[in-house]
């Protein structure tokens, strides 16, 4: 196999890998709080050492992705325990199998224990790490202040909604519904220091632009398919030298 078609091998296999991933910010672009990714591309320049020492061989590689951290639009929805985030800052949730994630999903409902949860059933966290819980009897009849702090209609102050800072967020890990956990044994976690405010009754739309996602997908695999028809070329010249060779012994 030739330099050329491992060229169109590194090409095919990173534009899979976008393909993967801008998939799946289109199939999350109406998820409260999602934040899109971004793949990351390099290059390898490698210096033959035969005869013609003057030609190189560029690869294409693919580096991974990151996370896109702006800001999604605002909607309203009316619900006082759906909260959004304007600013930098993450919720803090405690899943079921004990994780502690981050999100900016807050759409929020109390189970039958009192527990603030996210749809998904994740407990949502203090600023001190630990579950919050409600009245059970208290329904939606409370008032969240842009610090987060929960209070009664009738001002008794009854918790508060963690906020955190993720100064290393590129280097956690999805792990569906909106979440990401930290790498194991390293959660650089901490409260957010400020400029960070919640609105209350309102949702955080996915800053995915489905018209921008669509035209990036359409363009990847027009280079997917190149980088294959590319292979398949090397094949078929690859064929034909083997079968005149053939012919002539």
């Amino acid at each position: 196999m030739d330099n050329s078609t491992y060229v169109s091998l590194s090409l095919a296999t990173a534009m899979r890998n976008a393909l993967d991933v801008t998939a799946n910010n289109i199939a999350n672009a109406n998820t409260a709080g999602f934040k899109g990714e971004r793949v990351v591309f390099d290059s390898y320049l490698h210096r033959e050492t035969g005869v013609d020492e003057t030609r190189d061989t560029e690869f294409l590689i693919d580096q991974g992705s990151y996370m896109n951290p702006e800001q999604g639009a605002m909607s309203r929805s009316g619900n006082p325990l759906d909260l959004a985030l304007q600013g930098d800052g993450w919720f803090g949730y405690e899943t079921g199998d004990g994780r502690t994630a981050y999100g900016r999903d807050g759409r929020f409902a109390l189970d039958p224990n009192g527990a603030l949860v996210t749809l998904s059933g994740a407990k949502v966290l203090d600023a001190g790490g630990a579950p919050i819980s409600l009245p059970p009897d208290l329904g939606g009849d409370v008032s969240i202040s842009q610090d987060g702090t929960i209070s009664t209609l009738t001002g008794g102050v009854i918790g508060r909604v963690g906020l955190f800072d993720l100064p290393d967020l590129q280097s956690f890990e999805r792990i569906g519904a909106g979440m990401f956990v930290p790498p194991e044994g390293v959660d650089t976690a901490r409260p957010a220091t400020g400029g960070t405010r919640v609105m209350q009754g309102m949702i955080e739309s996915s800053n995915v632009q489905p018209v921008v996602e669509m035209t990036r997908l359409m363009a990847i695999q027009q280079a997917y398919e190149r980088a294959l028809k590319l292979v398949g070329s090397e094949d078929d010249l690859t064929r034909d030298m083997l079968r005149r060779i053939g012919s002539v012994g």
